[in-house]
């Protein structure tokens, strides 16, 4: 049976059954709109149902049943959407920008009660997607326009940058502001901005390069006039991190200082367009970082360059090198959250009035790093990448 409870703006349908067999007629009706092995045996049916919310759920409920009767439960929208109440998103910048509120959860922080930089990344993924679902463009693939489905094309990114200046708590409300815009004749340019709802501090920022890949032959792909026409009229000259020219990073070799080899991915790490999620390069390159950095500095920033995609059979060497191996060898030998707190370069830094991050961010760590293919497929390049590390802080309060 289905029984549905209606709240505010949403209504949720619990599909109960009992374990017992009973051979009751009766109850064998009522059950036979259970769904087994992917189908349902037969429509469900809907007699009479009592709604305590607005008269506006009305036309919501009907949505459920349609929903239910037809097995369909993403029902993306084949129109544009200006609000999305479930997502708390909501169409912004002149009808072309998203921006969805979060609340960091409890499973996405670290020991120190902040949101992970695999939190953010997936944060940064997911209100991508919830803006082209918003959109009305999107098709059945991950994030692909219908366009690109008719093509069998889909999105690859080659190039992300993250620069983080605070990390989010544990229960903050933060919101995320994500917009596209050209890159190049073939390819396209989405930004984010993540800030505390309560003060509007941004605490992150970010910026991508996407292209286009032919689904069958894995091969790069040009764009489409149709797909141009579909995603042109999103595009915005608007930057999150302004860059006037990309800085190389370095190809690593065997001669790395640092080396984590057999990585293998898993069926986990695996997005819908079957090969290895970003987040997981990201996993593999800090499980590189000593210990003593991972202990006394957070991560800053980071840059990805990516070449080729990684599948579920590849196995994978990690490589990292500092760029300053001395400051590295130093961190353990002494207690810089003492040092600099009592220091004259944070004294000087105050007095000119840059404050406490200035003088944190005046000596980084810097490490470069490699993931390619062993095997078969040896010294193939999946991603290259560059992290920054600045010394940690406590949780700073914000007041609105």
């Amino acid at each position: 049976m289905s029984v549905t409870f209606s709240y505010p703006t949403s209504v949720y349908v619990v599909r109960c059954c009992s374990m017992i067999e009973n051979n009751d007629q009766h109850k064998q009706q009522m059950n036979s709109g259970i769904k087994v092995n992917g189908s349902y045996r037969s429509p469900v049916k809907v007699d009479s149902l009592s709604l305590a919310g607005e008269a506006s759920s009305a036309a919501t409920l009907g949505h459920v049943v349609s929903v239910i009767e037809t097995g369909q439960r993403q029902n993306i929208p084949t129109k544009k959407q200006l609000v999305d109440p479930n997502r708390q998103g909501l169409i912004v910048e002149g009808g072309v920008g998203y921006r969805q509120t979060v609340v960091i959860r409890s499973y996405e922080v670290g020991p120190d009660k902040t949101a992970t930089l695999e939190t953010i990344l997936n944060l940064l993924q997911e209100t991508a997607l919830n803006h082209v679902w918003m959109s009305g463009l999107l098709g059945d693939g991950f994030g692909a326009t219908h366009g690109m489905i008719r093509n069998n094309l889909i999105w690859v990114v080659s190039r992300m940058q993250v620069l983080v200046d605070y990390y989010p708590i544990w229960g903050e409300v933060v919101e995320i502001e994500t917009w596209v815009g050209a890159s190049g004749k073939n390819g396209m340019r989405r930004d984010w901005l993540i800030r505390s709802q309560a003060s509007g501090l941004i605490f992150a920022r970010a910026t991508s390069t996407w292209v286009m890949m032919n689904r069958k032959t894995r091969r790069l792909s040009k764009m489409p006039e149709e797909v141009r026409k579909e995603i042109a009229p999103w595009f915005i000259e608007k930057q999150a991190i302004m860059e006037d020219a990309y800085e190389k990073i370095a190809k690593l070799d065997k001669e790395a200082k640092y080396i984590n080899s057999d990585l293998k991915p898993k069926r986990s790490d695996l997005d819908m367009n079957n090969h290895v999620n970003n987040v997981k390069y990201l996993r593999w390159m800090l499980e590189t970082i000593p210990d003593q950095v991972l202990e006394s500095h957070q991560l800053s920033g980071i840059t990805l360059e990516y070449r080729r995609e990684c599948g579920s059979s590849d196995i994978v060497q990690s490589l990292c090198e500092p760029e300053e191996d001395e400051i590295v060898n130093d961190i353990g030998k002494q207690d810089y959250s003492t040092g600099i707190m009592n220091g004259f370069s944070m004294a000087s830094e105050i007095i000119k009035g840059n404050g406490i991050l200035a003088c944190l961010e005046q000596n980084p760590i810097k490490f470069t790093h490699l993931l390619q293919l062993k095997g078969e497929k040896q010294n193939e390049e999946i991603v290259r990448g560059r992290t920054t590390w600045k010394r940690k802080l406590g949780p700073i309060p914000f007041s609105p």
